[in-house]
C-alpha cells in the first residue's frame, strides 16, 4: 500500500511517499529552486582541465558545473554538429531523419579533442548543486517518460534487463522499431512490460515534443541559458513511482490537484479517483500523521519500536550509523540470537533511512557483532532484500569480519536535512522566561479584549495539546467558565507542533487574528 501526502505552500512544496502507512521518502521542492535534475541547457566552456579529463562548463550557477569526458556521451560530435548548426544559421536541420549522424567518441579519448574552450554545448544536469560544488552535467541528452526513455542521436533500443520473457523483450523491440524516427535511441523501461501499442506511441510523442521543444528553442539561445525544463518533482515522482500498488495521493493546494489530475489523467486514467484534495482544518501532515513520524525519524539519534536505536554520525567523506540493542534483550534467547534480531530489525529501519534523508556516497554501518556465518549471511540478504525499493543506484558489501557493512548509495541531490531541534518553547531562544502561570490569564486577557471590545462574533484558539487538556478537563473547566463569563463558547484546538506555550487565535473564516 503507498500513499502520496502533497503539502504545497507559497515557497515549497513537500512531498511524503508512505508505504503501509510509513514514511519512506520526502522531497522538498522550492518554488525558486533554479537547478533540477534532467533540465537542458546551453552552456559554455569556461575551462578545460587535462588532467582531469574533464571541463568546467558555465550555465548561470555561481559555481561553474564539471563535465567529465566519460559523461559527454558517445554521440557527443554529432549533437556539437547539431547545435553549431542550429547556432551558426539561426534556425534548426529540417529533419533528425535526414541528419548525418557523426562517428561515436572512444571511450579512452581526451576531452581537449571533442571540446574546446568558448564553445556552446547542449547539456544536461545530472546532479544538483550540492554543498560547495556546482552541478554535475551530461551532454548525453535524454528524456525519460513512464514507459520509454528517448536518447536523441543514436539508433540503439534497449530493453530494461528486469523484463526477463524474451518473448516479450522481442515484442518491445519490434513494437519501438515500427514507431521510433530515425536518428532517436530508445531505452524501454521495466513498466512498459505488457504494455500496448497506443501507450507506448502516446509515451514516445510526449517524449518527442519535448526534443521539438529543444530544438526549436536552441537557434535563438545564447549561453548559459536553460532550454527546457523536466518535469517538477511531483510529477516525476508521479511518473516513476505510480503503479497499482498505490491507493491515494492528497494534496493540499487546489491548482497543484488540478495539475496533479491531468497529469494522472494522460499517464494513468483508470488511477485518477485516487487524487483527492485534502480540506481539513489541520495542517494535510499533522492529519496524516507525518509531522510526527518526521520528528522521530531525523536527527542524530533514531528510535526503533523494540527500544533498539541508530546512531547517525555525518562526516566530509562518509556517514556511518551505528547499530544499539538498548534494553532489547530477550532473556529466552542466547546472545547471538539477540544480536541477530536487533540486526534484522535496524536493518529494516536503515534501508528506510537512506532513503527518507537520501543519503548518497559511502555508508558504513556498524551492526552488532555476530560469530555464525549463517547470521551474517542472513543480515546480508535480509539488507538487500530491504533496498530493493530504493530507486538510487546502490552496491552493498556483505559484512566484515568486523561486523561492518558498506554501501555505496547514488548521490544526485543534496542530503534531506530536517532540524528535529526546536527553539526552547519557554523563552524562545533569549534565556529568559516568563512565569507560565501568567499564561492563562494571558490568553483570558486577550479573549475579553476580541470578545467584548471587538465584538467578535466567532472565537477559536489553537494551543499546544497540554494547555489543552489544562483548559479543556474537569467538571467545570475553564472553557465552560469563559463561557458563562462571556457568553460566548470559544472553541479550542489541540496543534501538537505548537511551542509549550504558543497559542493563535481565529475568526469564522479560519483567518488568524493578531494581535
Amino acid at each position: 500500500m503507498k500513499e502520496l501526502i502533497i503539502d504545497s505552500s507559497q515557497n515549497e512544496v513537500v512531498i511524503a511517499l508512505l508505504e503501509e502507512k510509513r514514511l519512506v521518502e520526502i522531497n522538498t521542492e522550492k518554488v525558486d529552486n533554479n537547478f533540477s535534475v534532467g533540465d537542458v541547457y546551453l552552456g559554455k566552456i569556461k575551462k578545460i582541465i587535462p588532467g582531469l579529463n574533464a571541463a568546467f562548463v558555465d550555465v548561470g550557477y555561481e559555481k561553474d558545473a564539471f563535465l567529465h569526458y566519460l559523461d559527454l556521451g558517445v554521440q557527443v560530435n554529432s549533437l556539437n554538429k547539431f547545435t553549431k548548426l542550429a547556432l551558426n544559421s539561426k534556425q534548426i536541420p529540417e529533419s533528425m531523419s535526414s541528419f548525418q549522424l557523426e562517428k561515436d567518441i572512444e571511450k579512452t579519448g581526451k576531452i581537449s579533442n571533442v571540446i574546446a574552450q568558448g564553445q556552446q554545448i547542449l547539456v544536461q544536469i545530472a546532479k544538483e548543486p550540492i554543498s560547495t560544488k556546482g552541478p554535475r552535467i551530461s551532454s548525453e541528452i535524454s528524456f525519460a517518460g513512464r514507459y520509454l526513455v528517448l536518447v536523441p542521436f543514436s539508433d540503439r533500443i534497449s530493453v530494461s534487463q528486469k523484463i526477463k520473457d524474451a518473448d516479450e523483450r522481442g515484442r518491445l523491440k519490434r513494437i519501438i522499431q515500427s514507431i521510433k524516427q530515425k536518428n532517436f535511441g530508445i531505452i524501454i523501461r521495466t513498466v512498459a512490460e505488457n504494455k500496448m501499442v497506443a501507450e507506448l506511441d502516446a509515451d514516445l510523442n510526449d517524449l518527442m515534443s519535448k526534443w521539438n521543444a529543444v530544438a526549436e528553442k536552441l537557434p535563438t539561445a545564447k549561453a548559459p541559458q536553460k532550454i527546457v525544463g523536466e518535469l517538477n518533482r511531483t510529477s516525476t515522482i508521479l511518473r516513476d513511482l505510480l503503479n497499482e500498488s498505490f491507493n491515494s495521493i492528497n494534496v493540499n493546494d487546489s491548482d497543484l490537484y488540478e495539475e496533479v489530475r491531468n497529469y494522472i489523467k494522460t499517464i494513468a486514467p483508470d488511477k485518477l479517483e485516487i487524487v483527492k484534495l485534502y480540506k481539513g482544518k489541520t495542517t494535510i501532515f499533522e492529519h496524516f500523521g507525518i509531522e510526527k513520524q518526521i520528528k522521530n525519524s531525523f536527527g542524530k539519534i533514531v528510535t526503533i519500536k523494540s527500544g533498539a536505536y541508530l546512531i547517525i554520525e555525518h562526516t566530509e567523506a562518509l556517514h556511518v550509523i551505528d547499530v544499539n540493542s538498548g534494553h532489547r534483550m530477550n532473556s529466552a534467547n542466547n546472545q547471538e540470537t539477540n544480536a541477530l534480531d536487533v540486526n534484522l530489525e535496524a536493518a529494516s529501519e536503515v534501508a528506510r533511512q537512506l532513503r527518507l534523508r537520501d543519503m548518497g556516497g559511502i555508508i558504513v554501518i556498524d551492526f552488532i557483532d555476530m560469530h555464525e556465518g549463517t547470521n551474517r549471511r542472513k543480515l546480508y540478504e535480509h539488507i538487500k532484500e530491504c533496498m530493493k525499493s530504493d530507486r538510487a543506484k546502490h552496491n552493498i558489501l556483505p559484512p566484515s569480519k568486523f561486523g561492518l557493512v558498506q554501501i555505496t548509495r547514488q548521490r544526485v541531490r543534496p542530503e534531506m536535512n530536517i532540524d528535529t531541534v526546536e527553539k526552547c518553547p519557554v523563552c524562545d531562544g533569549s534565556g529568559e522566561i516568563k512565569a507560565s502561570i501568567v499564561l492563562i490569564d494571558e490568553i483570558e486577557n486577550n479573549i475579553r479584549y476580541l470578545l467584548q471590545k471587538q465584538n467578535e462574533p466567532y472565537l477559536k484558539i489553537t494551543v499546544h495539546p497540554y494547555i489543552y487538556a489544562y483548559l479543556t478537563k474537569g467538571l467545570v473547566s475553564l472553557q465552560v467558565k469563559w463561557y458563562f463569563a462571556f457568553k460566548k463558547w470559544v472553541r479550542i484546538t489541540p496543534m501538537s507542533s505548537y511551542n509549550f506555550l504558543e497559542y493563535h487565535f481565529f475568526n469564522k473564516k479560519d483567518d488568524e487574528i493578531v494581535l
